[in-house]
């Protein structure tokens, strides 16, 4: 528990690290990185660039925001358990360790020392507070390695598999399907969630971690993920161009806080635009069997960058329940209405209102940030309560 003086001593000084600005956090990362070249194998560097040197990225900007909300917070920890939570997964799948808390936290209090000198009062403040946090995060990401250790086919750190199919899904997206190289089990997992893949190549200049949205409903013998080819993307370039089937990756085991969680009588939509589609199609595939009516809407550029189409198309000709509508933004001339698409522009949920009026309803939605909010404003417009919105960002989280 922290003293009553160092929430005090914090909540006091939370104003004057807000007024630095995320110049706080870029100063920290710049800090931390010439000090520990090592942690640039375990941090996504292309997160650390803005668009200029002058402007934060987006990874500097979440950790200011996050650093800020703990200061305002300190007092009343559980409104950020939300938080906690997607850090905590996230870390997991980075392989975080106890020690690298206490590396991060040295920095993060030179900081302040460095830009604010503030004097040795708050910031022994400061670190009891830090202590504390790390603590929380500590304890909880140890639950979630024993959770996944102690799974059926589960395991802790990395696990080698074998890439045994590599498909092309779109022209961009790309899947690859992961089985154990041991002949083993693999632990099942929430529809939603993401596996974290290990990335040490000699043309690489570091080890990269990234994670992808599972893109199957759990199956104990494999795993798939669907990958866009993003035009400066290290890692998803290097898994179309380089990685085949036979070749050997490692992997660590599912994690994530955005899942599937409804009970068989609730209605579900899942919303999806491009690639966001992934972390959909394992939760269409585990609803084939809902109870519950389910609709597929998802917003594609056209028929060439539409993944997955037919595959979609046959579930929902399959079980009545599920509806399925796609919207393309662009049709190219080859593109047929209402075969290969139902919509031309951007999703219009006033189009569908009544199919998506019940007040029981969740909404699962997946795509780029701008996409998200599009779709959450026209869902609050039509009385969609937030606590039935639910939603992944890929990269650095940010609110809707």
């Amino acid at each position: 528990m922290l003293s009553q003086k160092t929430i005090d001593i914090v909540k006091s000084t939370a104003p004057v690290i807000a007024a630095a600005g995320p110049a706080v956090t870029q100063h920290f990362y710049q800090r931390m990185f010439s000090h520990n070249p090592e942690l640039k194998d375990i941090f996504n560097m292309s997160h650390q660039q803005g668009p200029d040197k002058n402007t934060p990225s987006s990874q500097q900007k979440a950790l200011f925001n996050a650093v800020c909300a703990y200061a305002n917070n300190i007092d009343n920890l559980a409104v950020l358990l939300p938080a906690v939570e997607k850090i905590a997964q996230k870390h997991t799948s980075f392989l975080i360790t106890a020690d690298q808390y206490q590396i991060v936290g040295s920095h993060l209090l030179a900081t302040i020392d460095e830009l604010l000198a503030p004097g040795q009062e708050v910031l022994d403040a400061w670190a009891e507070a830090y202590g504390v946090l790390a603590t929380i995060f500590i304890n909880r990401e140890e639950e979630i390695y024993q959770e996944s250790n102690n799974k059926v086919g589960g395991w802790r750190g990395m696990r080698e598999f074998i890439v045994t199919k590599k498909q092309r899904d779109s022209e961009l997206i790309t899947s690859f399907t992961f089985t154990p190289a041991d002949g083993g089990q693999v632990a099942d997992y929430k529809p939603g969630q993401y596996l974290g893949i290990y990335i040490n190549a000699d043309e690489l200049e570091h080890q990269e971690i990234r994670q992808y949205s599972l893109s199957s409903a759990p199956n104990s013998t494999n795993y798939r993920i669907s990958v866009k080819r993003e035009a400066q993307g290290t890692v998803s370039n290097y898994l179309h161009n380089n990685v085949n089937v036979g070749d050997k990756v490692k992997l660590v085991a599912p994690a994530g806080d955005f899942f599937l969680d409804v009970k068989p009588q609730t209605p579900v939509t899942l919303i999806s635009a491009g690639v966001g589609l992934t972390p959909m199609l394992a939760m269409l595939e585990t609803l084939t069997q809902h109870q519950a009516a389910v609709n597929w809407l998802h917003a594609t550029e056209n028929g060439q960058q539409h993944a997955y189409k037919d595959h979609v198309k046959a579930l929902a000709n399959h079980h009545q329940h599920i509806t399925a509508l796609t919207w393309y933004n662009a049709p190219t001339a080859t593109d047929r209405p209402a075969e290969d698409y139902d919509y031309q522009g951007l999703i219009e949920l006033n189009n569908i209102a009544t199919q998506i009026a019940d007040p029981t309803m969740h909404f699962y939605c997946c795509g780029p940030i701008g996409f998200m909010q599009f779709i959450a404003n026209q869902l609050i417009s039509l009385g969609v309560t937030s606590d039935r919105i639910h939603y992944e960002c890929f990269g650095p989280h940010k609110v809707l």
